[in-house]
């Protein structure tokens, strides 16, 4: 067995694909609707056949008391693993994300994290080097 999609609730998923697009620099993969229903994925540049991010919308009490729950508690809802995460803080950042932590180092990596302004926090990790 392979992860193949993971998902991630959204407020609005238009506002989501432009955040993952032109400020991750995420690319879109797959976009398809049936009546009120989107599938709406993206994937990284960098492994277009890898793992997809399924941009669900929060659209029921259960997905939107869970995500407001985790951003609450300043918890992400995913984590991206970058070989170098100031450079990919700098290029976010003048893109206009808000960062609720810059480039921190902490046991074993560097992260920093940033609001998606969808509903999420997200992490940026950069592995300690040994």
């Amino acid at each position: 067995m392979k992860i193949k999609v993971t998902s991630v609730y959204v407020d609005d998923q238009e506002k989501a694909l432009r955040f993952y697009t032109d400020v991750l620099g995420f690319t879109k993969k797959t976009d398809f609707s049936n009546g009120p229903y989107r599938w709406l994925t993206v994937a990284s540049p960098e492994q277009p056949d890898g793992v997809e991010l399924q941009l669900a919308l929060n659209d029921n009490p259960a997905a939107k008391a869970y995500q407001q729950a985790r951003f609450q508690l300043g918890q992400p809802a995913m984590m991206f693993f970058t070989d170098d995460v100031k450079a990919d803080y700098e290029r976010i950042k003048a893109r206009s994300a808000e960062f609720t932590m810059p480039p921190t180092s902490v046991p074993g990596s560097t992260i920093a994290k940033l609001n998606d302004r969808c509903g999420n926090l997200i992490q940026l990790t950069q592995l300690a080097r040994w």
